[in-house]
């Protein structure tokens, strides 16, 4: 079984959503009975990866960051959304506490870095805005050798 990791930013301008989401769907296309995704089903990359995991028959393992999680999740679409896509997941794994929801999320990509055998960044490019985001998650995964696929449009930066 293969195991992809999802690790991206929670706001995908227009301008790259279309790279994104086709980047997606390919890297997961005829995969459903050799692989499980693995995400912590946030806003932005981490949804959109896994809605097309459920859709291409793709067991889901969601990575829930100890924190008080789905009060920053964003707003009540992107909570009605996380709330569906965990109903569906074939496994949820509940991380211990942290001090800093910083912490939190730092901890939860390592974890998903750590039981992936491949990575899928939707990143931009530009350093973290705090730890635990994509860049840091992407410096870990190159540290463990854990191969990363980067899905983005050139040139397009986020707000």
């Amino acid at each position: 079984m293969t195991r992809i990791g999802i690790t991206g930013h929670r706001e995908i301008p227009e301008a790259a959503l279309s790279a994104v989401r086709s980047g997606i769907r390919a890297e997961l296309r005829g995969r459903a009975a050799t692989t499980r995704a693995l995400s912590s089903l946030a806003a932005g990359a981490d949804q959109l990866f896994a809605e097309f995991a459920l859709e291409s028959g793709i067991q889901l393992t969601a990575v829930i960051p100890g924190m008080d999680y789905e009060t920053h999740l964003g707003d009540d679409a992107v909570r009605a959304a996380y709330h569906r896509l965990l109903k569906c997941c074939a496994e949820r794994v509940q991380l211990p506490h942290e001090r800093t929801h910083e912490e939190a999320y730092y901890a939860a990509g390592r974890y998903i870095v750590d039981h992936a055998d491949r990575m899928i960044a939707v990143w931009d490019g530009a350093p973290s805005r705090g730890l635990g985001g994509t860049a840091d998650i992407v410096d870990y995964a190159h540290l463990t050798g854990v191969p990363v696929t980067v899905l983005w449009s050139p040139g397009v930066r986020r707000a």
